[in-house]
């Protein structure tokens, strides 16, 4: 083979070698809405519902077995009701339940520290089903 030959043959193999080791460029960007649609929102029943909103927000004071005995509680004054309690499950209506879990504590002459719940106020199913919660603690 020739020198001038040798010089190509080179050439071209170094060419090749650098063109062979360089990144492909990255693959378009896939639109994943195209390929997947978002999945449709699971809908609770009403009884599921409570449960979440029971372990999510009134256990946080009230605690998780209704004893009143929540970390967010601790702080509070007066501490927040025992639904255990005999006595007061007897003193109390559903409808008061409902009203106090809805509007709040001021709302039926409690304390403010019970949040009202403006957002269950057009879930009446959901609310009966947290007054349920709150009376089985007292069984």
């Amino acid at each position: 083979m020739s020198d001038i030959a040798r010089y190509f043959f080179t050439l071209l193999l170094s060419e090749a070698l650098i063109l062979g080791c360089q990144k492909a460029p990255p693959p378009p960007p896939v639109d994943t809405a195209e390929l997947m649609p978002p999945p449709a929102p699971i809908a609770l029943t009403p009884a599921a519902e409570a449960r979440h909103i029971f372990d999510t927000r009134c256990a946080v004071c009230h605690g998780t077995v209704g004893k009143g005995d929540g970390p967010g509680g601790a702080v509070l004054n007066p501490k927040p009701r025992a639904f255990g309690d005999a006595t007061w499950q007897k003193s109390v209506d559903d409808a008061h339940i409902a009203q106090t879990i809805v509007e709040g504590g001021l709302a039926v002459k409690l304390s403010a520290g019970m949040a009202p719940n403006p957002d269950l106020k057009d879930k009446p199913e959901v609310v009966a089903e947290l007054v349920k919660i709150v009376r089985k603690f007292g069984q």
